[in-house]
Formats: C-alpha cells, sequence, structure tokens
C-alpha cells in the first residue's frame, strides 16, 4: 500500500482527433466506419487511445517531432514545472592523461557531482521533479542503504524548500564515505529510522511512515528516485550533453542501482539519435538493478514527454549492463579499488559504492574498441 503511493504530477490529455475516433465509445450510429475516418487499432483503442493518432496530432499541434536539445530542455521544464534545486549545467571536463592511461582517444568527466552546494550529486536531477509543488505540511519519505546519496539529497533539499523528511534505511557496509553520508542525512531528515538488518527492514518503513504521519502528510518517494518524472530529469543531463559536445561519444558509463540515471540516459540518447552505448555497472542487486527495470522506466518515462514531440529512435544496441557489484552492495572490489586509486592519482574522487565500480569499467571498455568515452561522475562528498 505504502509502495504504491505515487507522487504528484500533471497530466496531459489530448481530445480525441476526430468523431466516434478510438478514444470514444462506439461507433457512428450507422455502425460503420466513416471514409474521411483513418484506420485505427480496436486493441489499442480499448488501452486508451491509438498510439499513432495520438502522436500525429501531438505533432501536428507543436508544429512536428523536435530533437533540438534547447528545444526539448525547454519544452520538457515547462510542462512538468520542476522546482529550482541545482546549477545547470554541470561541467563536462576533459581528461586527457587519464585517457592516455586508459588507453583512450578521449575521455569525459560529467561532473553531476557538481549539481548543488550541499546536497549535490546525480539526484538533484530527479528531485527536482518529485519535490515540485508540494504543500507546505508534506513530509517526504523515502528508502535507502545507511549511506544513501539519495536519502541525503532528499533530506536537504526538501529541508531548503521548507518541507520535511522522514528515511527508512538498510544496513550496508561502511567505509569513510558512508559514515560521512549516513551523519550529513541523519542531520538534515526530520525522521531516520535505520534497520538493524534487512529482514526488520519493512518495520522500520512501517515506522518510518507512522512518524511521517504525525507530523505531516506524507508524500512517497520511491527508493534512488526512480519515478518517471525523475527520469525526465536525467533525460535532461543526457540533452544538456549533447550541447557540450561536437560529437557524441562512443559510450557513457555509469552506475547502475536504481535504474533512474540510466532510463534517463537511454531516453536522451534515443531521442538524439546518437549511435551512443549508454553502459550501465550494475553496483545493487539483480532485483532493483536490471534490464527490465530501466526499459520500464525509460517507457513510462517516454509515455510521459511524448506528447511534447519528443520522438524516440530505435536502437537496440545502446545499451548494455555490466556486472560490477562484486561481493554485495556497498562492498568494495579489486578492480574498484584500483580504478579508484587511478583516478585519485589524476585528481578524481571517487566512491567505492558507485563511482570506482563503475569507472573500473572502462579500461576493458577501451580494450574492446571504445575510444571516446563520457563517465557520468554520480556522487558528492558531503
Amino acid at each position: 500500500m505504502l509502495l504504491c503511493r505515487a507522487v504528484r504530477g500533471r497530466r496531459r490529455s489530448l481530445p480525441a482527433p476526430w468523431p466516434a475516433s478510438c478514444r470514444t465509445r462506439g461507433r457512428a450510429a450507422t455502425g460503420a466506419r466513416r471514409r474521411d475516418r483513418p484506420h485505427t487499432c480496436a486493441r489499442r483503442a480499448r488501452r486508451g487511445g491509438c498510439s499513432r493518432s495520438l502522436l500525429a496530432l501531438a505533432r501536428s499541434r507543436l508544429g512536428g517531432a523536435v530533437t533540438d536539445p534547447v528545444q526539448l530542455t525547454r519544452k520538457i521544464r515547462e510542462a512538468l514545472t520542476p522546482c529550482s534545486l541545482g546549477r545547470w549545467p554541470t561541467p563536462l571536463e576533459p581528461a586527457p592523461a587519464l585517457a592516455t592511461s586508459l588507453g583512450l582517444a578521449a575521455l569525459w568527466l560529467k561532473r553531476e557531482d557538481r549539481s548543488a552546494e550541499p546536497g549535490g550529486g546525480v539526484k538533484v536531477r530527479g528531485l527536482e521533479f518529485l519535490l515540485a509543488d508540494a504543500p507546505s505540511d508534506t513530509i517526504f519519505v523515502t528508502i535507502g542503504g545507511t549511506g544513501s546519496t539519495h536519502c541525503l539529497a532528499t533530506a536537504v533539499h526538501a529541508r531548503a524548500l521548507g518541507r520535511r523528511s522522514a528515511l527508512a534505511q538498510f544496513p550496508q557496509p561502511e567505509t569513510a564515505a558512508t559514515r560521512d553520508v549516513a551523519a550529513a542525512a541523519a542531520g538534515a531528515a526530520d525522521v531516520v529510522v535505520r534497520a538493524q538488518s534487512l529482514l526488520t527492514f519493512p518495520l522500520a518503513l512501517l515506522d518510518a511512515w507512522t512518524a511521517a504521519r504525525r507530523r505531516g502528510r506524507p508524500r512517497w518517494i520511491p527508493g534512488g528516485g526512480a519515478h518517471p518524472r525523475a527520469v525526465a530529469g536525467h533525460c535532461l543531463a543526457g540533452l544538456e550533453l549533447a550541447t557540450q559536445l561536437d560529437a557524441p561519444p562512443d559510450a557513457i558509463v555509469l552506475p547502475l542501482g536504481s535504474g533512474g540515471t540510466a532510463a534517463g540516459l537511454l531516453l536522451a540518447v534515443r531521442t538524439l539519435g546518437w549511435s551512443t552505448t549508454v553502459v550501465a555497472v550494475r553496483v545493487a542487486p539483480l532485483v532493483v538493478a536490471n534490464g527490465w527495470r530501466i526499459r520500464s522506466l525509460e517507457r513510462s518515462a517516454a509515455a510521459l514527454l511524448r506528447p511534447l514531440g519528443v520522438s524516440l529512435r530505435p536502437a537496440p544496441s545502446a545499451f548494455r549492463i555490466v556486472n560490477g557489484m562484486g561481493r554485495g552492495y556497498g562492498h568494495p572490489t579489486a578492480a574498484g579499488e584500483s580504478a579508484r586509486q587511478l583516478a585519485a592519482a589524476h585528481g578524481v574522487a571517487l566512491d567505492p559504492t558507485y563511482g570506482a565500480k563503475a569507472f573500473a569499467a572502462v579500461a576493458p571498455l577501451a580494450a574492446r574498441g571504445f575510444r571516446r568515452i563520457v563517465f557520468w561522475h554520480t556522487f558528492a562528498v558531503p
């Protein structure tokens, strides 16, 4: 019941494009399709309307599908009305020395870790859409590990907007980075309930929700912020990247946790028509970090954006999942630690849970012929 509470958002509906169309009940009184009525699919009509006719109507009203990243960004922001939390665009930094050491022709770091201060990191993209339009008595409820940057960012930015937050957290291996994040989250949130084990985590969530109801009107945010509205925010990051590069990269490499960032970047790559491969390095359990979940989030976000003229271009080979989790979520890996030390030698700080494991996948990609890579730097040190 709790997990089904949806984040409030605006829905845009389109009227029936002709009388007795697939969006209306039944046929005309004659029972026959008029000659001037285009043929529609009855199966799609039962699901709410012929997608081809709706898309054609949207394009006619908007003057055709839009693929310019600047125009798309403006349309998405105007339609979904996010709040303002981050500093955009985040820097795209070339790393030539690091590229040479990895055998790449070019390497860029997309510095999502500099999205805001405090409470930066990749999660700010989605929170701009998830925290928007909340009444003053709203208390946001979300979940994550004790070192969850999503929990930290939710608490920090909810407070910045004058709202409250309640966190239910499960244990994860301790590192210096996770201890810093946990301490910062505890200082920013109004309620923090930490389970002793995964078995008792449902009780921790129940306690957090109950405490939230005593303090205000709870609003559920999925773990990691994995919601179609948040995916739209990460899609904007991909569109932003298009304005910072002269040509598409061979690959975009990022850590894969709850899947929202990967879904948004995949949506952006397809919308732009790039041949770029989105390489998502799995750092979380398969039950949440998997291809089905990413594509489901991508489809849901695409459905949200389709009336805006966002036209997806098929690119079946544009997505790849690499397993980098190792012994478990939050457990450092040997490959990750080697990658973290290499990055540190070039002045780039990576966390062991997400960034280091994802960066470890860059060298194997170089060996397989990828020459120009963008690495998505997601973690911000508190």
